[in-house]
């Protein structure tokens, strides 16, 4: 893709407005923050980076960086026991109901929650040599799930969790990742499957699909 797939259009908008649109219309969510490369020079081209309600840190060379600066900006707005969710920004078809379920049972758990789905497919373990791969083991699939976006944390514990992950050098692949990291239980509230993340230009089409269907849903 020539073009970031944030900033892919989707729709009448672009995937990353798509993405924060769920948040700008929640009540409970009082602000947002983009995490944007020092380079970026669409984000200031979009009608929704005027909003008020957004604020800009600068990404790092890691996930786990860029959510770290995007956390040391929440922090002039938020204490250390308030809640935050992080989310990416090539996830544009989070259900607003989901999103909401997340935010009751993740204020009510001491440290947070993340939307998860249920693997259904049949998961191979694989080794390879060269080109040539081949199945290992066929895994029980009946105690894994598909760890998907919004997580969300108490500001502290990301807070600690991210920094020791650094410091250490440890690569997360997730937020949850890091908290689990440094001791604490990962709460899971079950999310849509249809909250997919695009990483192809093929997913283009499907989201659009989601979308429509989103919008037409009841409630």
């Amino acid at each position: 893709m020539d073009v970031p797939k944030q900033y892919l259009p989707l729709g009448d908008a672009t995937v990353l407005e798509a993405s924060l649109s769920c948040f700008l219309h929640h009540p409970r969510v009082t602000a947002v923050v983009v995490a944007l490369p020092a380079c970026d020079e669409r984000w200031s081209g979009l009608k929704v980076s005027s909003d008020r309600c957004i604020h800009v840190a600068e990404g790092g060379p890691s996930r786990a960086q860029s959510v770290l600066n995007a956390l040391e900006t929440v922090q002039g707005m938020a204490g250390a026991d308030d809640y935050v969710l992080i989310h990416d920004a090539a996830r544009p078809c989070l259900d607003y109901s989901d999103l909401d379920r997340l935010i009751r049972e993740g204020i009510a758990d001491e440290t947070g929650a993340i939307l998860a789905t249920p693997v259904c497919d049949t998961i191979k373990r694989v080794r390879s040599t060269g080109d040539f791969r081949e199945v290992v083991q066929t895994v029980d699939r009946s105690r894994l799930w598909k760890a998907l976006t919004p997580q969300m944390f108490r500001v502290r514990v990301l807070d600690e969790a991210l920094r020791s992950c650094l410091r250490g050098s440890l690569a997360v692949t997730d937020d949850a990742s890091a908290v689990e990291a440094i001791g604490h239980r990962v709460k899971i509230v079950e999310g849509r499957s249809d909250n997919i993340k695009i990483t192809r230009q093929e997913d283009i089409r499907l989201a659009e699909s989601i979308m429509r269907h989103i919008r037409n849903r009841p409630g």
